[in-house]
């Protein structure tokens, strides 16, 4: 192809591929379509169920064009319509997120603006803000300023990346994977045990510890297991605690257990993706301890409010994350002389990754740390007043919880768990509010899971009213 035709052939070409630049007039129209949107969207969130079980169709991919506003029609029916709607403040199952508006005009400036925030040379202020983040979550937790950490997508990639540098650290690998030893709570979150698994320690033995009436680890039975375990020739290697579990919202007694971990030269990993951020409310003193970990992980799309896809870790041996994650390339060599731990890609699997920071800095820089925290004190008090009603109505209640998560039963005269089944059917196909069920102590329950930042004492009101009915139904039955 000569240079004629390969000019006419790019005018061409540029003819088509020039419509993915938008001109102003069209993107203030589209802007005002998906502002009207959002603002209709938020302003039906308290009449809306929390739940609709329907199945999304018609969302397949054409090359039929179709507008913006067609499909934002489309969008709520096939999406906003269906399964859980976790913006809602009724969505009291699982762990709510929540979504606040401010994080939303975060991920809109950062995807149109695209910095590359992985790499410091690339982009040195979207780095730092991502560092800035995270010096932050070190000041909260008081860890040494010299621990490194990130931001993930959430807590199963934080945790893969702290237990990588732990395994790094102790050079679990090859023929002494099968003698080293994990020290866990039967309440510990599943994303534990796959990160085991996906980071080749599928082999190493799993310890799980005894738990008391609340559901935390008890700390004499913790040390009984890892003194048999040495004594029987194997590497204590690992203990897993948790600040806030997902079933029953419990605090492992944390500072007893980094006092083990240190004696007996163990990892001392703490999953607070949960509960981390309860630290700024009145239970900070169940949180003693936490500082001592050499692992902590966190989600700010939680205990923060935030959209979905932001979780953060912390580690304080930086020699064991850059082991785990360095390296570098030709192509980048022009960032190469830069501060390693200045680039968010040396102390993540990532490279290439959305510029989360920005939604954790904005909202925080906007609103201050007051409303963070009068919305988690909030949340405390609300699971409190929702036992209270449910005691009032003759149900059974788990233990009091050291956070918002808690659990409660029905007790039928007969058959209880089949009959609690039904009533979990009911309150989902009702759907007014979401809750949700687990296997505790071999029994099933219903949880209650409260963090959303727009769950108010009216939701918990309605959703006692929703349960009242629930029960009668069953009750028929």
């Amino acid at each position: 192809m000569n240079t004629e035709e390969l000019l006419l052939k790019l005018t061409e070409l540029n003819k088509t591929s020039q419509l993915l630049e938008t001109p102003e007039i069209e993107r203030l129209e589209m802007m005002e379509s998906v502002t009207d949107y959002a603002n209709h969207f938020i302003a039906g969130l308290p009449t809306v169920k929390a739940f609709q079980e329907k199945e999304a169709t018609s969302l397949e991919i054409t090359n039929q064009k179709r507008s913006l506003k067609e499909l934002l029609i489309l969008y709520q029916k096939q999406v906003a319509e269906t399964g859980i709607n976790a913006a809602s403040g009724k969505h009291l199952g699982y762990i709510p997120g929540g979504g606040v508006f401010t994080a939303a005009l975060a991920d809109f400036v950062a995807a149109v603006t695209n910095p590359f925030a992985s790499v410091h040379y690339a982009s040195p202020g979207a780095a730092t803000i991502e560092n800035e983040v995270i010096k932050w979550l070190k000041t909260l937790f008081s860890f040494p300023e010299n621990a490194v950490g990130c931001l993930s997508s959430g807590g199963s990639i934080s945790t893969l990346i702290a237990f990588t540098a732990a395994r790094d650290y102790h050079k679990v690998k090859n023929e002494f994977i099968k003698k080293n030893v994990v020290y866990l709570s039967e309440q510990v979150h599943h994303s534990t045990q796959k990160a085991l698994r996906i980071i080749g320690l599928e082999d190493v033995i799993i310890r799980y510890i005894a738990l008391d009436s609340h559901h935390r680890i008890k700390t004499d039975s913790l040390e009984k297991l890892i003194e048999n375990d040495i004594a029987t020739g194997l590497q204590p290697f690992m203990i897993v605690a948790t600040a806030g579990t997902t079933d029953t919202g419990t605090i492992d007694p944390l500072d007893e257990i980094a006092s083990i971990s240190k004696k007996y030269k163990m990892w001392f990993h703490v999953d607070a993706a949960y509960g981390g951020f309860f630290i700024m409310t009145s239970k900070r003193d169940l949180f003693k301890g936490i500082e001592k970990a050499d692992s902590l992980i966190i989600d700010p799309h939680k205990g923060l409010f935030l959209p979905y896809g932001v979780g953060a870790v912390l580690i304080k041996d930086s020699a064991a994350v850059l082991h785990s994650n360095y390296y570098t390339a030709n192509y980048m060599q022009d960032g190469a002389n830069e501060e390693m731990l200045k680039s968010p890609a040396n102390v993540s699997p990532e490279l290439t990754k959305h510029f989360r920071g920005l939604r954790v800095w904005l909202p925080l820089q906007m609103h201050g740390i007051e409303p963070f925290v009068a919305c988690l004190e909030e949340k405390l008090l609300l699971v409190h007043y929702f036992r209270n009603q449910l005691a009032e109505l003759g149900f059974c209640l788990g233990p009091e919880p050291d956070l918002s998560v808690s659990y409660f039963w029905y007790p039928f005269e007969t058959d209880i768990d089949e009959k609690n089944k039904q009533l979990m059917d009911e309150i989902h196909a009702d759907g007014s509010v979401f809750l949700s069920s687990s296997i505790i102590d071999h029994r099933f329950v219903i949880r209650i899971a409260i963090l959303a930042f727009r769950t108010k004492k009216e939701i918990v009101d309605e959703a006692i009213g929703m349960i009242k009915i629930c029960l009668k139904k069953v009750k028929k039955l």
